[in-house]
């Protein structure tokens, strides 16, 4: 059987998380509500002391229309990525 090992830099639970240092950047789907272009991916400059701070610094586009990045179902807590590591929450 596989073990899962989390990547290190994962916080393993919500409370771990909530003490990390700020990001410095936010990846933010992207999406054409008439569907006619594909989903992307928005890279934005969350760090305060930045020059471009709040500003889009990346932008990836998804190969195909009907992707739907937008509907993927993120988590903003990277311990839903390893469910065993969770129960330390």
């Amino acid at each position: 059987m596989a073990l899962w090992t989390p990547d290190p830099t994962f916080c393993p639970s919500p409370r771990d998380a909530a003490g990390a240092p700020e990001e410095k950047l936010a990846y933010v789907a992207a999406f054409d509500r008439t569907a006619q272009r594909p989903d992307a991916l928005a890279v934005i400059d969350t760090d305060p002391s930045s020059p471009a701070y709040g500003t889009v610094v990346g932008w990836t586009d998804l190969p195909n229309t009907g992707d739907e990045l937008h509907h993927f179902g993120w988590n903003a807590c990277s311990s839903a990525l390893c469910p065993p590591s969770s129960s330390r929450a």
